[in-house]
């Protein structure tokens, strides 16, 4: 008997805890199921809230094209507008430059005038006669005058007194002076660097410094001036220089 007693209260207490047990798990799942209920009235009231706060999206899609089709419009009116007040105007009928119609042309009918070539310098004998004493440089001739062996830097041509001299050929007169050696003296520049001079003359009233003189005009006449040669003979003592250097004269004349 008592341990039936004893088994019986086993019996109740395990059979107190499992209804408790069981009460427990029924009493969590209402509560938990309430909540979720709860949560998804709460969700549905937010979205409804969202809807009725933010407008449909084709209506925003609509806004935001036709806010950007305005700006674009815009944009694009000011920058036309720009273009306009800011090109310059181009004139289409331009007509080029330096460019003659045929009617227009007119033809160059004067003849072309070619300049006349530069002739070379011909000297000519400034008077007629015999060589009497020749050009000497390197081999010395006798003077009479000074009866020594000297030096000749011209030719002496024999001409009576008062023959005209003429010039060699064209040029300036250099200089017309009384030379302590040659007497009275004519000298002529001619062109490249050439220069000829008459001494032992008379007379050089013809001629002034600085003249400029033909070929053949006359320029003085033949005398005995010449200190150097007062033994020998009337006659022109005539020399020729090239770049200031004595030539002889018997290689230019004819």
């Amino acid at each position: 008997m008592r341990r039936n007693s004893g088994l019986k209260k086993i019996l109740i207490i395990y059979g107190g805890m499992l209804l408790v047990l069981i009460i427990a798990c029924v009493t969590v799942y209402i509560v938990y199921n309430n909540k979720i209920k709860e949560s998804a009235k709460q969700s549905l009231l937010a979205a409804e809230k969202i809807n009725e706060i933010v407008p449909n999206n084709s209506i925003l899609e609509e806004a935001s094209t036709e806010l950007s089709k305005s700006i674009n419009e815009i944009i694009g009116e000011s920058a036309n507008e720009i273009i306009e007040n800011t090109t310059p105007e181009v004139e289409t009928n331009i007509e080029p430059e330096n460019v003659e119609s045929e009617n227009t042309k007119v033809e160059n009918t004067e003849p072309v005038v070619e300049p006349e070539p530069v002739k070379e310098l011909e000297f000519a004998y400034p008077v007629e006669g015999e060589i009497l004493k020749e050009f000497a440089i390197e081999n010395l001739v006798f003077s009479e005058t000074l009866q020594e062996w000297v030096v000749h830097k011209g030719i002496d041509i024999k001409a009576p007194r008062t023959t005209v001299v003429k010039a060699a050929e064209e040029g300036t007169v250099k200089s017309v002076k009384n030379d302590p050696r040659y007497g009275l003296t004519v000298i002529i520049e001619h062109r490249d660097g050439y220069k000829t001079i008459y001494s032992n003359l008379l007379t050089t009233e013809f001629v002034t410094e600085g003249e400029t003189v033909s070929k053949g005009q006359s320029i003085g006449t033949v005398g005995n001036s010449a200190a150097f040669e007062i033994a020998d003979e009337p006659h022109l003592h005539f020399e020729m220089l090239k770049d200031e250097e004595n030539v002889d004269p018997i290689l230019y004349l004819k």
